[in-house]
């Protein structure tokens, strides 16, 4: 459907007018118009819900690249819904929360820009069937939040905060190109339904598990897993829209999506199982330790962000234990754990998305965000009390709030797991059950931490920067929305339930779609004898005592190999190549251009010299070539005139003028063998490069004859002799001996194919259309950097002259 395909155009073409729109209007009331494109989005993407809650599914393609197989198909199913209400729902509320959050002396142009890409993207990750559109849109993802991380940019912890997460995400993103070009030369196609089809003819080929690696690697650096984590408490130097928006319901989300969507092609494996499954446990728990010991409440968040990721996470890879049990009764109460990483999905970007707006109005109102001098808030600020109270309690999984419902069933998931004959042994099942268990009760510790250390205990006002003040009822609207789904949501579950994760669940398991009871119905009370109830009251009971104890052993964290962390670990191997590469860079880079010559034609010498020599490539055949007319010899005697001359030209322009002939003789060379297009643009070419030779040298000192010495000399001439050999010997090879018909005779049917009848244009136009492009591009670019060097000149010798 063609509704789906706009819903990713119409952030970008938004972001297009809005610095248009902020130079008329340039004030906050930008907001409300960017405001309109996600509730716009949402309620246009809501409006499908019944149908897709019926089973119903939509595909739009518009063709692209048919010979390469890459289309822009788009795809909406119960997974995709999910995701995609989450991007625009709490996009919406984002919007509407920086209107009041952001100071008009900002960039709010600039700001909404980003925040437009961004959200455009995402729709692009979460709807696209093609593989390298996804991709596409994958890194424009990681390009718009290093922009808005960076938003700050005069701040130097936002440029490394933009830096650390572009360096960790985009890399991760080159991983996962690689897995998908595996999973397209196993299967032949880039469409994300139909390796979903044919997968099971593939398992046993070698690049299968190359290719579920390297996808789990871009699924793990984006959702910020173990051991790729450390870039997302650097992002929250950005604005605290962009943190809430990002890191609690889209951009973070973007792994956990690649995973679910994968599932039906890696699932069946029991290496996939153990990855998702073990990493999204450790991540879980390492997230929560950490989080305990922050002090910035932002920061605290950001850490307990990768916790609860690591939660669903685990979830998704215990649930693709159901495909190794075929449609037995078993996978139908793993795949259960599926239905829990989907719930807690929605769960989370509720109650963390509240959490982040309220540490913003923190920060806002108060001029800090740390807890040692907060303090005694909730006197002064009761209705942000009241929604953190709420956030941080369905975070730590209590009643009644949505989170509670979620971390039940995660419990039952764990449970359930100890039966799994996928574990050797049930001490390793026994091993995940604990291990989610204390990571929940330091889940219990942190959320006390946001609620009583900042808002109950004693104000403190002489350690903050602002008077005490509640938040305007614009800043608290959006958050109070918020907290309003995460209690609604504990009283009514089964609807989203039944019109969002029943469809989701039909898309992670395809032939699961009709099996009886793999949708469970929620509900929040299953008796005394439910072991995740039993749980749950010792994760209270625990992490009251370790709350109420904390200044007691909160010193661990300084304990050895505790104190060490991945953090130092990347610092130190970005200076260790930046320290390498500028000793590496100083070895060559003399500031010679003939220096460089001499290094490029010797790595050729070198190189093809050296291939050639090595495997005896090298032979001639000139029984097929035709006779060499005196025209041909006359040219190439006067090509080589002119290049000796050049050698002892004693002026640019003599020099200029000798290089100009040998390009018109080759286009007398062209004109001999009947390529009169050819010939023609390489006299169009030589003429204008040739004026503009003579029109920028004419502004150069004289030409100084170089005094080198003759070791210098002779080594300058054995290299040119050595490189013109070698092209010749090269060219006279591949003359010779054609292995393949030439491809002229596809180029000359370019009036039928591209319906132009000069061969060069259609080949730069239309062929190689795209090569063209990027050139422009490069071109344009390189354009725009000198322009700004000249006006940056400019500006500063105005200013000097003012000075004056």
């Amino acid at each position: 459907m063609l509704t789906i395909t706009l819903s990713i155009f119409i952030p970008f073409v938004a972001a297009i007018f809005v610095p248009l729109l902020y130079k008329w209007i340039h004030s906050r009331k930008i907001g409300w118009f960017v405001l309109l494109v996600p509730f716009v989005l949402f309620a246009m993407l809501a409006s499908f819900i019944p149908s897709i809650a019926n089973g119903e599914t939509y595909i739009h393609t518009i063709r692209w690249i048919d010979s390469a197989g890459i289309n822009f198909t788009t795809y909406l199913d119960g997974l995709s819904l999910i995701f995609g209400l989450l991007i625009t729902g709490v996009g919406t509320l984002v919007i509407l929360y920086s209107i009041y959050y952001l100071s008009e002396r900002e960039s709010l142009g600039r700001f909404y820009v980003y925040l437009l890409m961004f959200m455009g993207a995402m729709l692009g990750v979460v709807f696209s069937d093609n593989l390298l559109v996804l991709y596409v849109f994958w890194e424009l993802t990681s390009i718009s939040s290093f922009l808005l991380i960076a938003f700050w940019y005069y701040r130097k912890k936002s440029r490394y905060g933009a830096q650390k997460s572009m360096l960790i995400t985009v890399s991760g993103g080159i991983a996962m190109l690689a897995g998908f070009i595996m999973l397209h030369t196993m299967t032949g196609s880039y469409s994300v339904r139909e390796i979903v089809d044919t997968i099971g003819q593939h398992t046993d080929k070698p690049l299968f598990l190359f290719a579920m690696l390297l996808v789990l690697v871009g699924a793990f650096t984006k959702s910020a897993q173990f051991p790729f984590h450390i870039w997302l408490p650097d992002a929250m130097e950005a604005p605290t829209p962009v943190s809430a928006y990002l890191h609690s319901a889209t951009m973070v989300k973007a792994g956990i999506y690649l995973v679910a969507r994968f599932t039906p092609v890696f699932g069946g494996e029991m290496t996939w199982f153990y990855i998702v499954s073990s990493i999204g446990i450790f991540t879980l728990f390492w997230g929560s330790f950490n989080a305990v010991k922050q002090t910035d409440l932002k920061a605290l968040l950001a850490y307990s962000t990768i916790s609860q990721l690591g939660l669903v996470m685990s979830l998704f890879g215990l649930g693709s234990a159901a495909l190794n049990e075929g449609h037995s009764a078993n996978s139908i109460i793993y795949a259960q754990a599926t239905f829990a990483a989907l719930f807690h999905l929605i769960n989370h970007s509720t109650f963390k998305g509240a959490l982040f707006m309220v540490v913003g109005i923190v920060d806002h109102e108060l001029g800090t965000r740390d807890v040692r001098r907060l303090g005694g808030l909730m006197a002064f600020m009761p209705i942000t009390f009241t929604i953190a109270l709420i956030g941080s309690f369905s975070m730590a999984g209590l009643p009644p709030f949505n989170g509670f419902l979620s971390k039940e069933m995660f419990f039952e998931s764990l449970v359930n797991a100890r039966n799994l004959d996928l574990f050797d042994a049930s001490t390793l099942g026994t091993l995940f059950l604990v291990v989610a268990w204390l990571a929940s009760v330091l889940t219990f510790v942190y959320s006390m931490i946001i609620v009583f250390q900042t808002f109950f205990g004693e104000f403190q006002p002489d350690r903050i920067e602002k008077p005490s003040r509640e938040a305007p009822f614009g800043m608290l609207l959006a958050p109070s929305i918020l907290a309003t789904l995460v209690v609604g949501i504990f009283f009514f579950p089964n609807i989203i339930g039944n019109y969002l994760l029943r469809p989701a669940m039909a898309a992670v398991y395809p032939s699961f779609e009709n099996a009886e009871g793999l949708i469970p119905h929620i509900v929040a009370w299953h008796g005394f004898t439910n072991p995740a109830l039993w749980m749950t009251v010792g994760v209270v009971i625990l992490g009251i005592i370790l709350y109420k104890f904390l200044r007691y052993w909160r010193g661990v964290y300084t304990i050895a190999p505790l104190k060490w962390n991945l953090d130092a670990a990347f610092n130190a191997t970005l200076i260790l190549l930046e320290k390498g590469s500028n000793y590496f860079t100083r070895l060559y880079m003399k500031g010679y251009l003939k220096d460089y010559l001499v290094y490029i034609f010797s790595f050729f010498i070198v190189a093809v010299g050296g291939a050639l020599l090595l495997t005896g490539s090298y032979s001639f055949d000139f029984s097929n070539d035709g006779p060499i007319t005196a025209n041909e010899f006359l040219i190439v005697i006067t090509m080589t005139v002119a290049g000796i001359a050049i050698l002892f030209a004693k002026s640019r322009k003599t020099a200029i003028i000798l290089n100009g002939v040998l390009g018109y003789s080759i286009a007398f060379f062209f004109v001999i063998f009947r390529a009169p297009d050819l010939a023609l643009t390489q006299v169009i070419v030589e003429t204008v490069t040739t004026a503009l030779f003579l029109l920028c040298f004419h502004f150069l000192p004289e030409w100084k004859k170089e005094s080198s010495a003759p070791r210098t000399k002779l080594l300058n001439g054995l290299i040119a002799i050595s490189v013109g050999a070698i092209v010749t010997i090269l060219g006279l090879t591949v003359q010779g001996n054609r292995m393949f018909e030439s491809i002229s005779a596809y180029f000359e049917d370019s009036y039928n194919l591209a319906g132009g009848k000069n061969i060069v244009n259609t080949i730069l136009g239309d062929f190689r259309a795209f090569d063209t492009m990027l050139e422009v591009v490069v071109l344009f670019i390189a354009g725009i950097g000198v322009f700004t060097l000249i006006k940056l000149k400019t500006r500063k010798e105005g200013r000097e002259f003012e000075d004056q």
